[in-house]
């Protein structure tokens, strides 16, 4: 099955800012960080049985990681994210072999600026949202407004996967989060960030007219070879951009480097345990 990506025009972790290497960015976030959400893309893939006939759309797509395991079991796969260097590293994943011939190019992949129309869509099957909603202020609602734009483009019965971050209690790196939050509003930090809710992702559900059907909770720990990767991985996440922009990088990095002493072990790698949610919703 050729993989398509298509360029949609929403928030993601890859979009750098400003004063940020973006490439550098879409690296740190493909080399190092995606990786870290591999037990939740394959756990949401077993739990829909993802084959040959499924025609998915990966939103918020990043570097292509979720997509390529779901191609690799026989899925047709359509990508959106608004990061054209995490799209290129996608792209770079799942295109076919130029060596297969113009057929093979003809056929894709493909980067479009907007997502299909109604007419151009197969009418996919399954739309996946796999970043995880509940440490941005407004993730919630950004992630109603997307579901908006792409649910016209869902068969009838359609499968449609929400994601968000576990409680804080079962996710270690909720305590790391908390550094940007202090950095970003020094006068209220941790405690003017409202964490994610248990219903957040039945109520973004809901209000896009979908029907709950199942969830799950998978671990996904977060481990780095080292302090430098860490900091560089949880950056490329963009969770620290708001805190970037209230003081500077170097100053991001460093607190990032001191939160994450508790969680280096004596060989030198940093290990956070983590749970993250899923909702599997219909479309009616």
């Amino acid at each position: 099955m050729t993989p398509t990506l298509v360029r949609e025009h929403l928030s993601h972790a890859g979009s750098a800012p400003p004063g940020a290497d973006p490439r550098a960015r879409a690296r740190d976030w493909s080399e190092i960080q995606e990786r870290m959400w591999e037990p939740l893309y394959e756990s949401v893939h077993e739990r829909l049985d993802v084959g040959p006939g499924t025609r998915l759309l990966g939103l918020r797509c990043g570097s292509g990681l979720a997509l390529l395991l779901a191609a690799a079991r026989g899925a047709a796969v359509t990508g959106a994210d608004s990061s054209p260097e995490l799209l290129a590293l996608a792209r770079d994943r799942l295109a076919p072999d130029t060596a297969q011939g113009a057929e093979a190019a003809a056929a894709g992949p493909w980067l479009l600026d907007t997502l299909p129309t109604e007419a151009d869509a197969p009418g996919y099957d399954l739309i996946t949202v796999l970043e995880p909603i509940g440490c941005r202020p407004g993730d919630a609602e950004a992630l109603g407004a997307l579901l908006a734009d792409a649910l016209p483009l869902a068969a009838r019965g359609a499968a449609v996967v929400l994601t968000a971050w576990g409680p804080p209690e079962r996710c270690a790196t909720s305590a790391v989060l908390g550094v940007a939050a202090k950095l970003a509003d020094p006068l209220h930090g941790v405690h003017g960030r409202r964490p994610g809710r248990r219903d957040d992702l039945e109520e973004v559900a809901q209000r896009a007219g979908l029907r709950p059907d199942g969830s799950g909770r998978v671990a996904c720990p977060f481990g780095y070879a080292d302090t430098d990767s860490a900091v560089r991985g949880l950056l490329s996440t963009g969770l620290f951009d708001a805190a970037i922009a209230a003081t500077d990088r170097k100053q991001a990095e460093k607190e990032l480097a001191e939160a994450l002493h508790p969680y280096q072990r004596a060989d030198g790698i940093v290990w956070m345990p983590n749970v993250f949610r899923y909702l599997i919703a219909r479309v009616p």
